[in-house]
């Protein structure tokens, strides 16, 4: 089974820079479309930024401007460029991807992004 591994997290100041990564544990996945979820605590999780197989990016209104979604089909990893970061960018961020023309939908476990001074 593959698997999603995210990486990047941690703790930063506001108005700091994050970036996310994530990877599956299998270097023959390619990735399809793909997105960046995330989710604070008491609250649902939100979509934060995808991806289409076509390199289309949609993002929340909460972070557009101040986040980028981007692949590498090389390293086949896909990130998270965080910038400015919020207190309410607190959250755990999860990656999402689906193999091309496959519905089934692989998550990783999650990375904690913590915005404090």
């Amino acid at each position: 089974q593959v698997q999603l591994v995210e990486s990047g997290g941690g703790l930063v100041q506001p108005g700091g820079s994050l970036r996310l990564s994530c990877a599956a544990s299998r270097s023959t996945f390619v990735f399809g479309g793909v997105a960046w979820y995330r989710q604070a605590p008491g609250k649902q999780r939100e979509l934060v930024a995808s991806l289409t197989i076509f390199s289309v990016a949609n993002y929340a209104d909460s972070v557009k401007g101040r986040f980028t979604i981007s692949r590498d089909n090389v390293k086949n990893v896909v990130y998270l460029q965080m910038n400015s970061l919020k207190p309410d960018d607190t959250a755990v961020y999860y990656c999402k991807a689906r193999r091309p023309g496959d519905s089934y939908e692989y998550w990783g476990q999650g990375t904690q992004v913590t915005v404090s001074s």
